[in-house]
């Protein structure tokens, strides 16, 4: 049976995004019905992975114990809205150190593979940014954009031409948990043979 699997971008994506960084468990702030979108994924039996570049921990601005807590602090609103975030994969690398698993390479992907054992073609992934986007890409995963965080830039426009082919843009995380539900639904009743 295929893992019903999707793979979310952080920062812009489920919590708000920040010029400076999200350095500490203060400044992480979920955007608004993220958590929920989640639950609502969690609820239908999807598992959700986190992907994030957190170069914040090769510049120094702050150490993998903030990080910690801000996941704890994730981890804990999202047990409150009835959902779970299943791991969170991240890059701690500054983009100098020309890492593998910085966005858009695929490195963080290969590893989410690797634990879940699967070739993610076809699995979802949601970002708010080119680079997002393009490291799902890189291994077969159906590209989904978000207009919030660094997607704003592009509300209400035709993609750019350096997306993947194919990207879907929604307004937030919870537009996206609707899209992935109903297509689920048509999907289970097509295969039951005829519309229930």
């Amino acid at each position: 049976m295929h893992t019903k699997l999707v793979i979310l971008d952080r920062d812009g994506t489920i919590n708000q995004d920040s010029d400076d960084y999200v350095k500490s468990a203060d400044e992480w702030i979920a955007l608004p019905g993220a958590l929920e979108a989640i639950a609502r994924l969690n609820h239908a039996g999807w598992r959700v992975v986190v992907a994030s570049n957190q170069s914040g921990l090769g510049r120094g601005l702050f150490d993998v114990a903030a990080l910690n807590a801000m996941h704890t602090k994730m981890h804990k609103l999202l047990a409150a809205a009835g959902g779970r975030i299943d791991a969170v994969f991240y890059c701690p690398h500054s983009p100098e150190e020309t890492c593998n698993c910085r966005k858009p390479l695929p490195g963080l992907f290969e590893q989410i593979g690797e634990r879940y054992g699967m070739d993610l073609k076809g699995v979802h992934t949601v970002g708010d940014s080119l680079r997002d986007l393009q490291a799902g890409a890189a291994v077969g995963c159906v590209t989904h954009l978000v207009h919030t965080g660094k997607g704003e830039k592009v509300l209400g426009q035709p993609l750019p031409v350096d997306f993947p082919k194919g990207t879907m843009a929604h307004t937030d995380l919870s537009e996206f948990a609707e899209w992935l539900l109903a297509m689920s639904d048509a999907a289970a009743k097509t295969k039951a043979g005829g519309v229930a």
